[in-house]
């Protein structure tokens, strides 16, 4: 009996060559990031960063366990109120105003998820959409928010008492690392054994139930860390812009986040980092045309989903996997 093995097997084969290009792409990425300010406007890209890790955090309910929120935005945009309150008011350095604002974002998810997770499709959707419009009245009547005027001029103390965040470029790698660091945790609950429940969740519930899961308790936990994370992405953005308003809150930033997930395609990594990119960047650059560029993010959200039905990413990754050998024709 020959005990060799192949070249392939001894090198850990096809798993392992993938995740050394996974490793790769991932540095390569990472260095464009860090260089992008000399060619780019930091605070753009910090836009981007944020709403990116936004898009991020709300892919990983709705393309890894199949819940779509209409409320996601009370997360992001009650974890920015709550930051900027926090620094501007109590005198916080921006690192606790985060940490106070993504507390807050994961306690409110928390109670949301408690009521909604028990519904299922368009009724989830609606509870969740009834909570967020209750959110966004509170907000709009409560004091310490500013109402419509919002929370203006938070200061940009040091970082840890020594990252000076009153320069953009020094501000940029905070961010920065704050959306690798919010990145890496969804990459790695999305690969770990509680990802791989979230998908048999997502594909079959019925079957997830009769394998013993308790399937409304991992729900309600991804539901929990979507809103912690949404949060993180929410309060980062009040320290970037030195703002929270009333348009952090409101449905319209809901639909934003679905969007760009949709665009970038659901269920993939990349996907809502992409769909970020192009929304922001529509936004940024078509501003001239006021709400013109309503119209055409909604002409760009037809075509994709015409078109594009797994999203520009979702499309690209099943190119490639129709062109590897011994793929099914077809597929």
């Amino acid at each position: 009996m020959s005990t060799t093995s192949s070249p392939a097997a001894l090198a850990g084969g096809p798993a392992s060559t993938g995740g050394v290009l996974r490793l790769v792409g991932a540095a390569i990425a990472l260095a464009l990031l860090i260089a992008a300010p000399l060619a780019i406007y930091p605070v753009f890209l910090m836009k981007v960063l944020c709403f990116a890790l936004f898009a991020c955090a709300f892919n990983l309910l709705l393309g890894y366990v199949g819940l779509l929120s209409f409320g996601h935005a009370m997360f992001f945009g009650g974890a920015a109120y709550i930051c900027a309150h926090a620094v501007k008011n109590w005198g916080l350095t921006p690192e606790l105003g985060i940490l106070a604002g993504v507390a807050f974002a994961a306690l409110l998810g928390l109670v949301a998820g408690l009521l909604a997770i028990r519904r299922l499709g368009i009724y989830f959707a609606m509870v969740t959409l009834a909570l967020a419009q209750m959110f966004f009245f509170f907000c709009l009547q409560a004091r310490f928010t500013g109402g419509e005027d919002g929370l203006q001029g938070v200061p940009r103390r040091a970082v840890f008492g020594l990252i000076d965040i009153t320069k953009d470029l020094n501000l940029y790698y905070v961010v920065l690392a704050i959306f690798v660091i919010g990145f890496a945790i969804i990459y790695r609950t999305i690969h770990s054994p509680f990802g791989q429940v979230l998908k048999a969740i997502r594909e079959n519930e019925p079957r997830a139930i009769s394998l013993g899961y308790r399937v409304n308790q991992y729900k309600l936990l991804a539901f929990v860390l979507s809103a912690a994370l949404a949060g993180l992405a929410g309060a980062t953005k009040a320290i970037v812009f030195q703002l929270a308003s009333l348009t952090d809150v409101a449905w319209q930033m809901s639909g934003e986040v679905i969007l760009m997930t949709l665009v970038g395609g659901m269920g993939t990594v990349l996907g809502p980092v992409v769909g970020a990119g192009i929304i922001v960047t529509m936004q940024n650059y078509l501003a001239g045309f006021g709400e013109w560029v309503l119209v055409i993010q909604g002409v760009i959200f037809v075509v994709v989903v015409s078109l594009f039905r797994r999203g520009l990413v979702g499309e690209v990754i099943a190119l490639f996997s129709r062109q590897k050998p011994g793929a099914p024709a077809g597929h």
